[in-house]
């Protein structure tokens, strides 16, 4: 066996190439890749430059990639869309600048929720405890009227119910009830909103 190379003082162990190397596999399909990279193309010329107010514009764009979306929805320039085809959102949902929906999963945004600027909603995950270490993939539901407030993270999985709120800078890791606003890391319940009509 050849004899570990080094790089900057650390020892690595030679590897056999990418069959070899589970790190190294796709983990999503070429079909996938190849709309993500025309997907960013539209994006970089067509999306982010758009002017704030034109948010039919937006809209059609990612329609035209597959996502499904009720009218009056306000996507901001700014918002980072991983994958429109696996975005769902009902009537009235704003989405702001620099919110990142990473979406290898599918996510459900339901009427009039709002995901602040640089919230994150993550549908993905690795196995850590698997050496190949795949993508895991869980679908995450934002009911209506809910609020993920800035900087908040909603994990794999999570299902934030009708009219929940995140606070600022919050992880959701499970469920959170209705009418109901949970804070910190990981999200506790902090307490209950006036339920709306």
């Amino acid at each position: 066996m050849p004899a570990p190379t080094q790089l900057r003082g650390l020892s690595v162990a030679p590897s056999g190439g990418p069959a070899d190397d589970p790190y190294l596999q796709p983990q999503t399909s070429l079909a996938n890749k190849l709309g993500r990279v025309l997907w960013g193309l539209v994006c970089t010329l067509l999306f982010r430059p758009s002017p704030r107010p034109l948010h039919a514009w937006r809209a059609f764009l990612l329609r035209c990639f597959g996502a499904r979306l009720g009218p009056n929805c306000h996507i901001y320039p700014g918002a980072r869309i991983w994958a429109p085809w696996n975005l769902v959102c009902e009537d009235v949902v704003a989405i702001a600048d620099e919110a990142i929906v990473y979406n290898p999963a599918r996510i459900d945004i339901g009427s009039h929720a709002t995901i602040s600027q640089q919230a994150y909603l993550c549908a993905a995950t690795h196995d850590l405890h698997d050496p190949a270490f795949p993508l895991l993939t869980r679908p995450i539901v934002i009911g209506r009227r809910a609020w993920i407030c800035a900087r908040a993270t909603v994990l794999p999985g999570v299902s934030v119910a009708e009219g929940a709120v995140l606070a600022l800078g919050g992880v959701a890791t499970r469920d959170l009830k209705p009418w109901t606003i949970y804070g910190g890391v990981p999200a506790t319940r902090l307490g209950e909103r006036k339920r709306r009509p």
